[in-house]
């Protein structure tokens, strides 16, 4: 038997693991449930919720764009509450409804070939299986870039995952980095912020329906089906005017200036310009987190993965979900039944999922 915090898991071989129990964990869990093949999701997290356990408690569900449901049972957001209690929630229950077998906390630290099959790795034990399914994601792996003088700044460096909330930085100047929707969040609530990115940033006017969500993942693809590193979705897609970008423009926070020369160490520079700061927040995005799989060799010269659809072209019994073209909550949801189906294709059906 291996023992796991919460329970004592049979060390039965299964036909699929899913690691990651995120949106596109959950949701490939979904369509195995329902193909019948055998497997286990293998999550690192203390309990549901995936990365939106760890967002700013600031953060209202509200305030978001739209959360699309997950496979076989709607979502409907109640009228107030934090996105890191609410989706949580959500996850929990879907996780009963459907009796989905989620071992946590396990946190997987390397997938390597066993025989015909792969052998998953955690310090709470190891499990095999003739395919893998990765869901676990980026919030695990946030990106900030080098930059001249970051090193001299005497004042609060941090990424967007280790925000909290507005409180913490009452009376103070922040100058806030990167173009996406993490910046608009940090853009509505602090009050004395500056904005920078590299690139003028592009507003969607339009609805975020899933239609236009498909045409996103379907630009998104082309560049990770060629091997290179993926783009983020919203580099394809642009902001979209949601209740925060609303706030955001309503204080006057959306005037974007370019990326400073420098960093020193009261406060940034722009050619002969100095202007003081108490903190620099880097919302610059995150990298998919897949240290787990070097051990497979998946990459190739170009930094990224090759993929044909959700399949790792290196090991066909590999996929990915919510990675590339599928970070996104329409994308994960689809990803998860794409992967499951063109396993079941080659992996057959029959043993009890435990």
């Amino acid at each position: 038997m291996i023992r796991v915090p919460g329970g004592v898991v049979p060390a039965v071989d299964v036909d699929v693991l899913v690691i990651g129990a995120g949106q596109a964990g959950l949701s490939a869990a979904y369509w195995l449930r329902r193909r019948g093949l055998s497997f286990a999701v293998l999550d690192a997290g203390r309990g549901p919720g995936g990365a939106w356990r760890h967002r700013s408690p600031s953060l209202a569900a509200g305030s978001l764009h739209r959360i699309f449901d997950l496979p076989g049972r709607p979502f409907t957001p109640p009228p107030s509450g934090s996105a890191a209690e609410v989706v949580p929630a959500y996850f929990r229950d879907y996780e009963a409804a459907f009796d989905l077998p989620v071992l946590r906390p396990v946190a997987v630290t390397a997938v390597t070939r066993d025989g015909d099959g792969f052998r998953a790795d955690a310090r709470t034990g190891s499990w095999t299986a003739r395919a893998v399914i990765n869901a676990t994601g980026t919030w695990t792996a946030p990106y900030v870039p080098y930059y001249p003088g970051a090193s001299d700044f005497r004042g609060r460096l941090l990424h967007y995952a280790d925000y909290r909330g507005p409180e913490d930085f009452e009376h103070q100047r922040v100058l806030v980095v990167g173009g996406g929707a993490s910046a608009i969040h940090l853009l509505a609530e602090l009050p004395s912020a500056v904005w920078v990115t590299r690139r003028e940033p592009v507003f969607h006017a339009g609805e975020f329906t899933e239609d236009y969500g498909r045409e996103v993942v379907a630009q998104v693809a082309a560049r990770v089906s060629s091997g290179l590193p993926p783009r983020s979705v919203v580099s394809v897609t642009g902001l979209g005017w949601t209740d925060l970008a609303r706030r955001a423009e309503a204080r006057g926070a959306l005037h974007r200036r370019p990326m400073f020369d420098r960093l020193v160490a009261g406060g940034a520079v722009w050619g002969p310009r100095f202007e003081p700061f108490d903190a620099v927040i880097w919302a610059t995005g995150f990298r998919a987190a897949l240290a787990h799989l070097a051990p497979l060799h998946l990459r190739e010269p170009g930094g990224g993965i090759s993929m044909e659809g959700t399949r790792t072209v290196r090991e066909p019994l590999v996929h990915l979900v919510g990675y590339g073209p599928s970070a996104s909550t329409v994308g994960a949801n689809r990803a998860g039944r794409e992967a499951v189906h063109a396993l079941a294709a080659v992996l057959g059906s029959g043993r009890v999922t435990i």
